[in-house]
């Protein structure tokens, strides 16, 4: 059902909504707003959409810009939208310009002075429909597309239309996202991967990171991403942390914090010779690899690290011992090694490699190098190997797989192809806006899990965001309980 306050807005919107939607002209004003929300209430229809054009209450908003509710309100009852960030983000790759915020709704129109007030309080859009429409809901789901017809800068004038045509337009390519949004509505079962989200080694570069900010105050510089996930790089810089790719860009005696990805000798040599002061986030579990590879290279042997090019782990290993190191992704690439001794080879793996991957490529080096030595231990850390197993649980169960990550992040990856190994469709999200709503259509049962790189919060956005399509009955799939603790650098620990 979508309701439509102004017949215009009604026609601007019904051309993009499908066969099993209803358009209906809602009425002007809050009195037209409040009776059509109680003859919805009795009505028969799975989710309502709001839509039509409203006021922008910021300054970075243009006409013709996209408004999502997070929330409606008449100053008195607030109703949430908690499906916001999956209709906000469907709108974005419609190529919309997008803003999810509050919106609020008034008795009448008022001057600059309340709309400041508006604002002041985070409304975004204000209107004179949306927060009696949404009581038509009843607690089904909830959608709120305003489209900006006039701004504090740029008021709708009589006889200055173009900003409600841009409006219109707006909403006219809003309307198949909201078809897309309501054929996603409905009851699901959502089952949690356990383990999920920050392994020891990731919480102990954070903490690195935040504790040197504590002690030493901002800037601190941190050679590329302490972890790869975009959320925690977002907050660390909020809090005065600056990232940079190479040392280069790191002013001379500066206090420099390392990746938990590790570095190489060359890059420490850099920083001794620059007079920087680096304090090293490198995990335990990767700079035991970085010792592994010396150890395997000082006693003569070709070491072939099994691993992603380009990745700054494999960067940082390979860096241990150049001359007597090389990379290989591929069965292919093992059939051309050429060692000058084949009775002298020993492999260690990237620590964030699927476990089936590693083990494949194993094989074939021991297949072709019988004598080949293996690491002492495994070289894949046990929070990769936990995660894999809890997301194959979950696969077992889902119609689909959410895994929540950023796009660099090595583990999320492996994550993803174990559910797909499993059969099971599966996407990388960074968070809810990322979901398309095609995927979702017709999934009664959704499985989540979060690298080991992501916020435990994220998890609880993307719940919540589904939760706003319909009913959630929420499970976890607990393959591996976690109890490691990394100690901290003698730089960072409290005396």
């Amino acid at each position: 059902m979508v309701c439509a306050p102004l017949l215009p807005e009604a026609l601007a919107v019904r051309p993009g909504i499908g066969n099993g939607g209803e358009v209906r002209v809602s009425g002007y004003g809050p009195e037209r707003a409040r009776r059509r929300a109680e003859r919805l209430a009795g009505e028969a229809f799975g989710a309502l959409a709001v839509a039509g054009t409203g006021g922008g209450l910021t300054a970075d908003l243009r006409p013709g810009d996209v408004v999502v509710a997070t929330e409606v309100t008449d100053g008195v009852t607030t109703t949430r939208c908690p499906s916001a960030g999956l209709l906000a983000g469907e709108l974005r790759r419609a190529g919309l310009a997008v803003r999810a915020g509050p919106v609020v709704s008034v008795d009448r129109l008022r001057g600059g002075r309340e709309k400041a007030r508006a604002a002041s309080a985070g409304a975004v859009v204000v209107d004179l429909e949306s927060a009696w429409l949404a009581e038509g809901a009843a607690g089904r789901p909830l959608a709120v597309v305003r489209a900006v017809s006039d701004t504090p800068d740029r008021p709708l004038l009589p006889g200055g239309l173009a900003g409600g045509w841009r409006a219109l337009r707006s909403l006219r390519a809003a309307g198949p996202a909201m078809t897309r949004w309501a054929a996603a509505a409905g009851p699901r079962r959502v089952l949690l991967a356990g383990p999920r989200s920050f392994c020891a080694g990731v919480e102990r570069a954070i903490e690195i990171v935040e504790k040197t900010l504590d002690r030493y105050g901002p800037p601190v510089y941190v050679r590329k991403q302490i972890v790869h996930n975009t959320h925690v790089v977002a907050g660390l810089e909020q809090r005065g942390a600056i990232f940079v790719d190479e040392l280069g860009e790191v002013p001379d005696g500066a206090r420099v914090v390392f990746s938990a990805h590790g570095v190489s000798p060359a890059v420490r040599a850099e920083a001794d010779r620059r007079g920087l002061d680096p304090i090293d986030a490198t995990c335990p579990l990767v700079a035991k690899v970085h010792a592994e590879a010396r150890r395997f290279a000082a006693d003569g042997y070709l070491v072939v690290l099994i691993g992603h090019a380009g990745h700054e782990e494999v960067e940082g290993t390979l860096g241990e011992a150049p001359e007597s190191t090389v990379l290989v992704q591929s069965a292919e690439d093992v059939a051309r090694l050429r060692p000058a001794d084949p009775g002298k080879v020993a492999y260690l793996m990237q620590t964030t490699l699927s476990v089936d991957e590693a083990e494949e490529m194993a094989g074939a080096l021991r297949e072709r190098f019988p004598e080949a030595r293996a690491p002492g231990s495994d070289d894949i850390c046990y929070a990769t190997t936990n995660r894999q197993r809890a997301v194959q649980a979950v696969a077992a169960e889902a119609d689909l797989v959410l895994v929540a990550g950023s796009a660099n992040s090595s583990n999320s990856l492996r994550l993803v192809e174990t559910a797909e190994r499993a059969g099971v469709p599966a996407y990388l999200i960074d968070g809810p806006d990322d979901i398309e709503l095609s995927w979702l259509a017709g999934t009664g049962t959704v499985g989540i899990s979060a690298g080991a790189s992501a916020p435990p919060a994220v998890v609880g956005h993307i719940v919540a965001a589904l939760a706003g399509l319909g009913p959630v009955e929420v499970s976890e799939r607990v393959t591996a309980t976690e109890s490691i603790r990394f100690s901290l650098p003698k730089e960072v620990r409290s005396s």
